[in-house]
C-alpha cells in the first residue's frame, strides 16, 4: 500500500501517501476491512475476494490480509463500501475526522487506520503521525525493554560475580585439601613403591629358589625314572626270556611229541598195509606154507607187472593217498589256472576247495591247499571246507616256499605228495622226500 487516486481535488482521495503503510496501521486496517467484509454481499466485493466471503472474521484476515490490503487500494468503490460499513460501526471516530479533528484520546494506530480507509482531507499527515507515534512508542517500549533487560543482566551479572566469588573461595578451600591429600598420598605412595621394590626383590629370590629346587627335582625324577625305565627293560627281558626258555621247551618236546608219534603211526599203519599186500595170515606161517606154489587169491609177478600204472594215470594219485597217514599237498592257484584261468580268483579257490573236500572224504587222506597271498587286495572271508587244512602265504613268503616248509616239517618215511606243475617245486620237495604229481593228474582225479 503506497499510494492511492481517486475522488475530486476538494477531497483527501488526492493526497498521496509516500511512504509505506506502517505495521501497525495496516494490521488496524485489515482487521477494518474484515469487519466490514461480512456485510457485503458476494455481488459487491472485488472477484480476488470472493472466495473469502464465507470465511471467519479471525481466519478472513489471517489468509485474506494481503488481497483486502491490495483491494482496498485499488478499488475505489470496494474502499468506499468498507468505509461506509466503517461509518455504521465507529460514527463518532468517522464524525470527527470528517470534522478535521480527531479525539485526543483515541488510539493513533486507529486513527489512521480509519484516516486510511475513510480518506478525509489530511488523512495523510493522521497516517504519517500515527507511524511516527508508533515507532516513537515502539522505541520507547524497545528502550523500556533494553532497560530492563540490561538492568536485568545487571542483576545477574552481579549474582554470577557474587557467585563466582563464593565458587572460587570454595575451590580454593577445595583446593588446599586436595594439595594436602596430594602430598599425603604421594607419601604413601611413596612408601608403597618401596614396599613393592622390597616384595619385587624377595619374590625373585623365591623365583630363583624355587627355580633351583624344580630343576633338582627334575634330575631326580629324570634319573628316576631312567632307573625306572631300565629295570623295567631288564624285567621284561627277563620275562621274555623265559617265556621264550618254557616256549621253547614246550614246542621242542610237543612238535618231537607229534613228529615220533606221526612216524610211529606211519611206521605201525605201513606195517599193516605191507601185510595186507603180502596177505599174511593172521596166524604164524606153518612149515607147509614156505613151499613155493600158487594159491587162489594170490598174484603172480605177472598181476604185478600188470599194475604199473602211467605217471598221468589219476589212479596213481589214489594209490598214493590209499598209503599210511598220506598227507596231500596241494598248489592251488598252479591247479586252479591249469585247470580253469578263465574264473575269477574267488571263485577258483571256491571251486578248488570244494572237490578237494570230497576227495579228503573218499581217501581219509590229510589234504592241505596252499595259496599266494601276494594275490590278495584284502584278507580272506573264508571258511575252510570239511577236512581240507587252506593256508596263505605271509608276506614277501611265495606259496612255492611255504609248500616246501611243510614238506621239511614232515618227519622222514611219512608219505607226503605233492600237487603241483611247477618244475621247480617238484624238484625241491623231491629232495626233501616227498612225492611231485601234476596238477592235471590231480584235476583228471578230482573230475
Amino acid at each position: 500500500m503506497a499510494e492511492t487516486t481517486g475522488g475530486g481535488p476538494g477531497d483527501g482521495a488526492a493526497e498521496v501517501l509516500d511512504r509505506p503503510l506502517p505495521d501497525g496501521v495496516r494490521r488496524r486496517v485489515v482487521q477494518i476491512v474484515s469487519d466490514g467484509f461480512g456485510g457485503l454481499t458476494v455481488a459487491e466485493l472485488p472477484a480476488q475476494l470472493r472466495q473469502y466471503a464465507r470465511f471467519a472474521p479471525n481466519r478472513r484476515a489471517k489468509f485474506a490480509g494481503n488481497a483486502m490490503a491490495s483491494a482496498l487500494e485499488t478499488d475505489p468503490l470496494f474502499r468506499q463500501r468498507i468505509g461506509e460499513k466503517l461509518r455504521e460501526a465507529q460514527p463518532e471516530l468517522a464524525g470527527a475526522l470528517d470534522s478535521g479533528s480527531p479525539p485526543p484520546a483515541a488510539d493513533p494506530l486507529d486513527v489512521a487506520a480509519a484516516a486510511y480507509v475513510l480518506r478525509p482531507t489530511g488523512w495523510v499527515k493522521l497516517v504519517a503521525a500515527a507511524g511516527e507515534e508508533a515507532q516513537r512508542a515502539d522505541a520507547e517500549r524497545a528502550d523500556e525493554e533494553s532497560r530492563a533487560e540490561l538492568e536485568r543482566l545487571r542483576e545477574q551479572l552481579a549474582q554470577a560475580r557474587e557467585q563466582t566469588r563464593t565458587e572460587t573461595e570454595g575451590l580454593r578451600v577445595e583446593l588446599e585439601a586436595v594439595k594436602k591429600e596430594a602430598e599425603s598420598l604421594h607419601r604413601k605412595l611413596r612408601a608403597a613403591l618401596s614396599d613393592v621394590k622390597r616384595g619385587e626383590a624377595a619374590l625373585r629370590k623365591a623365583h630363583g629358589e624355587i627355580e633351583a629346587v624344580r630343576a633338582e627335582a627334575h634330575a631326580q625324577v629324570s634319573v628316576a625314572e631312567s632307573e625306572s625305565r631300565r629295570l623295567k627293560a631288564r624285567l621284561g627281558e627277563a620275562e621274555a626270556a623265559l617265556e621264550a626258555t618254557r616256549r621253547a621247551a614246550r614246542e621242542g618236546r610237543s612238535v618231537e611229541d607229534m613228529r615220533v608219534r606221526l612216524l610211529l603211526d606211519t611206521v605201525l599203519d605201513a606195517a599193516q598195509g605191507l601185510r595186507r599186500e603180502l596177505a599174511l595170515p593172521p596166524v604164524s606161517v606153518r612149515p607147509a606154507e614156505t613151499v613155493d606154489a600158487v594159491e587162489p587169491g594170490r598174484m603172480t609177478p605177472k598181476d604185478i607187472a600188470a599194475r604199473a600204472l602211467s605217471e598221468n594215470d589219476p589212479a596213481i594219485l589214489d594209490q598214493l593217498l590209499a598209503l599210511p597217514q598220506a598227507h596231500l599237498v596241494v598248489d592251488g592257484y598252479n591247479v586252479t589256472k591249469t585247470g580253469y584261468p578263465q574264473m575269477p580268483l574267488e571263485k577258483q579257490r571256491l571251486r578248488l576247495l570244494g572237490q578237494l573236500s570230497q576227495l579228503a572224504a573218499q581217501t581219509g587222506a590229510e589234504v592241505t591247499c596252499v595259496f599266494d597271498g601276494a594275490e590278495l587286495v584284502a584278507p580272506v572271508l573264508l571258511a575252510p571246507p570239511r577236512g581240507v587244512r587252506v593256508l596263505f602265504s605271509k608276506p614277501g613268503v611265495t606259496a612255492d616256499e611255504l609248500i616246501r616248509q611243510l614238506v621239511r616239517a614232515e618227519p622222514p618215511g611219512r608219505p607226503v605228495i605233492v600237487a603241483s606243475t611247477d618244475r621247480e617245486v617238484a624238484d625241491g620237495v623231491a629232495r626233501a622226500g616227498a612225492r611231485p604229481v601234476a596238477s592235471a593228474v590231480l584235476l583228471k582225479r578230482l573230475s
